[in-house]
């Protein structure tokens, strides 16, 4: 199976690693020369344009951090639709709102093409060791010749359903509770912090006792020492998260009221000039507030 990948970050970039070792034929395209230098010294070649991307391609993945980007890349002038070939499978593997990937499902349908979404659960050290969680949804057939490359992947697959939006859904989902999650570890260490605990000592109650899992324990670490600079997701990701429940949620006619704190500590963190930081960052929002900061 021949692959193109286009968005080299931390994400991305862990993932190209995956297929390469694997031994997927993996063609590469960023703005960014130094993320394509990193894959082309494993063995992947540097597309020079999408065009050159997608020739030969079976599957093109992307990996992108916002709704307008991939709008451009998919449907945009000289885009996937126009270059990628009849039958070809367009693997979305980005965080995205509903709005974008409608749009994306309609014109792809359009030119014979296919649409996946394979949302990714996990940060970018889970991705490097391939133990991801993917949420795959499209048509069964592209979901199964898909298969070899999504256990390269991740060790947890889960299928929604056939259509993309519902991988979307899910994702945006996990992204809430995991949101709220960073920001009741927040609240709890300013409240054990003002009567003097160590807050890794309560990171241990938490992490050994009632929440005993990965998303706890990592970001509880990250909370409890302050260690804002350890990136798995950027606050200005996180921030794009929020705003993604939001949409979704309003499309609904919904509410999400613990989505508007989560939203409005990152915008916060990111109007101080800290949206290059881990986006627990959020947590440091309500230590200033409790005057530990």
């Amino acid at each position: 199976m021949k692959i193109g990948m286009i968005g080299l970050g931390r994400m991305g970039g862990a993932m190209g690693r995956r297929l390469l070792a694997a031994g997927f034929d993996l063609a590469v395209f960023d703005r960014d020369a130094a993320q394509t230098k990193a894959l082309e010294d494993l063995g992947g070649r540097v597309a020079i344009d999408l065009a050159d991307l997608c020739h030969g391609r079976d599957v093109v993945i992307t990996m992108l951090p916002s709704d307008a980007i991939l709008a451009e890349v998919a449907v945009g002038q000289g885009g996937l639709t126009e270059v990628l070939a009849p039958g070809a499978i367009h693997m979305v593997s980005g965080t995205h709102g509903v709005t974008v990937m409608e749009r994306l499902k309609a014109e792809h349908l359009k030119v014979g093409q296919v649409l996946v979404s394979c949302t990714v659960l996990g940060r970018p050290d889970r991705a490097a060791e391939g133990k991801l969680g993917l949420i795959v949804a499209g048509p069964d057939e592209a979901a199964a010749r898909l298969m070899p490359v999504l256990k390269v992947l991740g060790e947890q697959i889960f299928e929604p359903g056939e259509d993309p939006l519902t991988s979307v859904a899910v994702k945006i989902a996990n992204n809430f509770v995991l949101g709220c999650a960073i920001e009741a570890m927040g609240e709890s260490m300013a409240l054990v912090r003002r009567y003097g605990v160590d807050p890794e000592l309560f990171y241990e109650v938490l992490t050994k006792g009632l929440f005993n899992c990965v998303a706890y324990q990592s970001y509880g670490d990250v909370i409890a020492k302050e260690d804002w600079g350890r990136v798995g997701a950027t606050a200005a990701i996180g921030l794009k998260d929020a705003q993604l429940a939001l949409e979704a949620a309003e499309r609904m006619s919904m509410p999400l009221p613990s989505g508007n704190v989560w939203r409005d500590h990152l915008l916060s963190a990111c109007g101080r000039g800290e949206a290059s930081l881990d986006w627990a960052v959020m947590a440091r929002e309500q230590f200033r507030k409790s005057g530990l900061e």
